[in-house]
């Protein structure tokens, strides 16, 4: 199970730091990400990052988001810099694991909202 927090309100320009803990390890899982879906929107990759450190970005959100790991204990964060308010949105950790022992887990969400 994966639980996403850190959301909230801020101002354009502000940041916010999102954190997904899993409640398993996450040393095995090949691919952590950060999806969003904004009002009226499908939900959109945000960012990723793969178990050795590889990283990808939306280009709505390079420069400006940065994802981290930590298996050690099994958090995933996403810093967010100079948001903006189309950054609103709700969003959610991903966990994905390849081959034999396939998994594709969601967390709940958190909500972001940006204000003008």
């Amino acid at each position: 199970q994966l639980q996403a927090s850190g959301g909230g309100l801020v101002q354009a320009g502000g940041s916010l730091r999102l954190s997904c803990a899993a409640s398993g390890s996450i040393s095995s899982v090949n691919v952590m990400g950060w999806y969003r879906q904004r009002p009226g929107k499908q939900r959109e990759s945000v960012a990723l990052i793969t178990t050795g450190g590889n990283t990808n970005y939306a280009e709505s959100v390079k420069g400006r988001f940065t994802i981290s790991r930590d298996s050690a204990k099994n958090m995933v964060y996403l810093q967010m810099a100079s948001l903006k308010p189309e950054d609103t949105a709700v969003y959610y950790c991903n966990a994905k694991r390849f081959g034999n022992a396939k998994l594709d887990s969601w967390g709940q969400g958190t909500q972001v909202t940006v204000s003008s």
